[in-house]
């Protein structure tokens, strides 16, 4: 299957978001005369030297270009408002932007109402996060809890409008399509190394286990993520 990508800016662009200001290296006109016409001629541009855009923006593969941008802010509330459409996911304690990205893109992809990010996940505003979502996280309803105790009052939140607390495990649990993914639901995903916290696997209502050959130990985070939220939006359109 082909994958087209587009900068982060041009997703920023599709996804309708406010620039502020907009960057381009100096060896990147090209990109420029392609991108100014979408961007607006409001939005304040300036051209700078190679070496001073790659210096603020740290990238491995840099594309030229870097934006100042109006992100749209979403609150637990309107994630717990679109539960209709589909499950929401809470994340918490993921450390790589790689699995972070993978998860919000299929977030979008599958039909998740949201995401929550709970302490010790790495923040979604990172570049390689950024990255590997494609855009979604420009679009995606994304909410922040990560105090102390903000996992815990999401749960609270969700426990007082009975949402279905499910959370992922290596073997253990519900096979994946044994598992009722139609109603109102929040999925738990916890960190590469040691999954979610016990206090919180403590506080879920079922366990789903997705069936793979028992010499893997286990699947990585965005990996798990993606594949219940595949079967989710396979069991609605059912």
């Amino acid at each position: 299957m082909g994958d087209r990508r587009h900068s982060d800016c041009e997703e920023a662009i599709r996804s309708g978001l406010k620039f502020r200001a907009v960057f381009f290296r100096e060896s990147a006109q090209n990109v420029a005369e392609k991108l100014l016409p979408q961007i607006g001629a409001h939005v304040e541009t300036l051209l700078v030297p190679d070496s001073i855009l790659d210096g603020a923006v740290p990238s491995d593969t840099p594309q030229g270009i870097a934006a100042l941008v109006r992100l749209r802010e979403f609150s637990l509330q309107d994630i717990l408002e679109r539960l209709q459409v589909g499950p929401m996911m809470v994340v918490v304690g993921l450390q790589d932007p790689g699995n972070l990205g993978t998860i919000l893109r299929s977030a979008e992809a599958f039909g998740s109402a949201g995401v929550a990010l709970g302490e010790g996940t790495v923040s979604p505003f990172n570049s390689k996060v950024i990255r590997a979502s494609a855009g979604s996280i420009f679009r995606l309803p994304v909410v922040l809890a990560k105090s102390e105790d903000g996992v815990e009052s999401v749960i609270a939140k969700l426990r007082s409008q009975s949402v279905r607390l499910i959370a992922t495990s290596s073997h253990k649990g519900t096979p994946l399509d044994e598992a009722r993914l139609t109603e109102a639901s929040a999925i738990f995903v916890g960190s590469e190394g040691s999954g979610l916290p016990r206090n919180l696997m403590a506080q879920v209502d079922e366990l789903v286990a997705i069936p793979h050959a028992r010499q893997v130990e286990s699947l990585n985070a965005g990996v798990a993520g993606s594949i219940v939220l595949y079967e989710a939006a396979r069991q609605r359109r059912q």
